[in-house]
C-alpha cells in the first residue's frame, strides 16, 4: 500500500516537474481501465473534498449534495475523461499525432489528480475578483496540461499544437471578455457567479 502511495506522488510530481519526461512514456498496452479508474477515484475525492469545503462554510448537510458528492461527481469525471479524449483525439488528428484512444485516454487519466483540486480551488471561490483569480488560474493550467499531452504524449508537431492551442485560448479569451463568462463561472461556482452581476 504504501508503495503504491509512493508511486502515485512520483507519478503527479513527474507531471508538474517534468511533464516531457512522463508523457513520453505512455504508450498503448491494452490497460485503458486505470485511467478511468483514476477519473472516478480522483472524482469520488474531489466530491467529498468540495462537500468537506461546503460544509465547513456553513452550507446545510443534505441528502442531494452526499448524492452529488458521491454519485455524481465521480461519473461526470469519466464523463469529462471520455469528452476530453475526444478533442484530444482531433487536435491529435489535426497536428499529425497519433491516433490512438486508449493513449489519448491514459494521457489525460494521468493529470485526474488535478480535478479534486479544481473543484477545491473553484469551491473556495467567495466573491467576483476570487471566482476570476482562480478560474484564470485553473484554466491557464488546464490548457498547460492539454499542450504538454499533445505534444508528448500524442506526438503532435510542435508548431501545429501551438497553433492549437493559440485558438482555444483565443476561444477562452472571448469568453471571458463577454458575458459568457458568466455560464462559464456558474458551471464552476454558483454563488461566487451571481456576486458578479
Amino acid at each position: 500500500m504504501i508503495k503504491k502511495i509512493k508511486r502515485a506522488f512520483g507519478h503527479i510530481r513527474d507531471v508538474i516537474i517534468n511533464p516531457k519526461r512522463y508523457f513520453t512514456k505512455i504508450v498503448a498496452d491494452g490497460n485503458m481501465e486505470e485511467a478511468m479508474f483514476k477519473a472516478f477515484l480522483y472524482g469520488l475525492f474531489g466530491g467529498l473534498l468540495v462537500l468537506g469545503i461546503n460544509l465547513l462554510t456553513g452550507a446545510t448537510f443534505t441528502l442531494g449534495g452526499i448524492f452529488s458528492a458521491v454519485i455524481i461527481t465521480p461519473v461526470l469525471a469519466v464523463g469529462v475523461l471520455f469528452v476530453m479524449g475526444g478533442l484530444l483525439m482531433l487536435v491529435s488528428e489535426i497536428t499529425g499525432g497519433e491516433r490512438d484512444w486508449e493513449i489519448a485516454i491514459k494521457g489525460l487519466g494521468s493529470v485526474f489528480f488535478m480535478y479534486p483540486v479544481i473543484l477545491a480551488l473553484n469551491s473556495l471561490a467567495f466573491n467576483c475578483t476570487s471566482m476570476w483569480i482562480i478560474s484564470l488560474i485553473v484554466d491557464i493550467y488546464a490548457l498547460f496540461l492539454f499542450y504538454n499531452i499533445a505534444l508528448y504524449c500524442m506526438r503532435g508537431k510542435r508548431g501545429s499544437v501551438l497553433a492549437v492551442i493559440a485558438i482555444i485560448a483565443l476561444f477562452l479569451i472571448t469568453v471571458y471578455a463577454t458575458d459568457y463568462r458568466m455560464g462559464w463561472f456558474i458551471l464552476k461556482n454558483n454563488s461566487a457567479a451571481f456576486a458578479c452581476l
